[in-house]
């Protein structure tokens, strides 16, 4: 009796993660697309950090852990982009491409994502004025149209 039940819990919590899934990719993917800097078109990078970010999420799910799966997806595609970033250096294309790779991390955190200061500084482990410093540039930058000034 103890296997039938392990098996409907586990295909009920699989239902809740598909329905998870089916209603936030979509931000999801555009969230990572953000943070690649790649096109809508052509975000193969933004699909394979969100791929391995549901996958964990999913695994985290399954041993019991209830926390909120958006969050959860959120700061592991966070964490993913940020130990991979110099693979990104450069934007290819996508709108935020003259950004460096944490000036798109923390302005996509902060704006578009509404994550707090503090908490954005907590996930990446920096001061939460380092926060405050790159976030302002990278509106700076964004402002400007994507030009640096010159320091």
């Amino acid at each position: 009796m103890g296997t039938r039940r392990s098996r409907s819990e586990h295909a009920t919590r699989a239902r809740e993660f598909d329905a998870f899934v089916a209603g936030a990719a979509g931000r999801l993917l555009h969230v990572a697309t953000l943070l690649t800097a790649e096109t809508r078109a052509r975000n193969p990078y933004a699909h394979t950090l969100l791929t391995t970010a549901l996958a964990h999420t999913y695994a985290i799910r399954e041993r019991g852990r209830d926390e909120d799966p958006y969050a959860l997806t959120r700061d592991g595609l966070a964490l993913r982009f940020a130990r991979t970033a110099w693979r990104h250096r450069t934007g290819r294309g996508g709108v935020l491409g003259a950004l460096t790779p944490l000036e798109r991390l923390v302005l996509v955190l902060r704006l578009y994502e509404g994550v707090p200061e503090e908490q954005t500084a907590a996930l990446l482990g920096l001061p939460e004025d380092r926060v405050r410093a790159v976030c302002a540039r990278a509106v700076a930058v964004m402002r400007a149209g994507g030009r640096r000034a010159a320091a």
